[in-house]
C-alpha cells in the first residue's frame, strides 16, 4: 500500500487516530526485531507525533517515490563521500555488501547483533555507538 497508493492510505489514517495507531503498531510488530522490547509509551509517542503533525501521508510517499526512481549508477560511477553502514539483521530488503561497495566508499560496515526496520528505537545503544565510532575514526 505504501509503495502503490500512499495518499489513499494516508488520508484514511489521517482521519482516524485509532486507525493510525493500529497501522503504526502493526508495522512495529511486523518489521521490528521480535526480541526488541519497545515500551508502549514509545509506540504511543510515535503515533502521537504522526497524529499531531499530520505527517503519515507524507512519510509514506518515500516508498512510492523510491519505487518510481530507484538509484541507478553507471558501470564506473562511484560516490566518493566516505560512508558507514550499520546492517541490522531484520532490516529487509537490504542489498549484499558487495553491491553497496561497488558504488559507495564504505569505510565502516557493522553487522549488528539485533534490530530491525526501527533500529533507532530498537537498538539505540548499538546505533549511537557505531555512529560515534565512525565519526571518531581517522579519515
Amino acid at each position: 500500500m505504501q509503495r502503490t497508493r500512499p495518499l489513499t492510505l494516508g488520508y484514511a489514517l489521517a482521519d482516524s487516530p485509532a486507525g493510525l495507531a493500529a497501522w503504526i503498531v502493526e508495522k512495529f510488530r511486523e518489521w521490528a526485531d521480535p526480541a526488541s522490547d519497545l515500551p508502549l509509551d514509545e509506540l504511543l509517542t510515535n503515533v502521537t507525533l504522526y497524529w499531531v503533525t499530520n505527517t503519515i501521508a507524507s512519510s509514506m510517499r518515500l516508498y512510492l517515490e523510491s519505487a518510481r526512481t530507484p538509484l541507478r549508477f553507471g558501470a564506473s560511477e562511484r560516490l566518493a563521500v566516505p560512508c558507514a553502514v550499520a546492517r541490522f539483521p531484520l532490516e529487509a530488503p537490504f542489498p549484499p555488501r558487495r553491491w553497496v561497495e561497488r558504488v559507495y566508499a564504505v569505510r565502516r560496515w557493522t553487522e549488528m547483533p539485533r534490530g530491525g526496520h526501527f533500529a533507532a528505537l530498537e537498538a539505540p545503544d548499538l546505533l549511537a555507538a557505531d555512529v560515534t565510532a565512525f565519526l571518531r575514526s581517522p579519515a
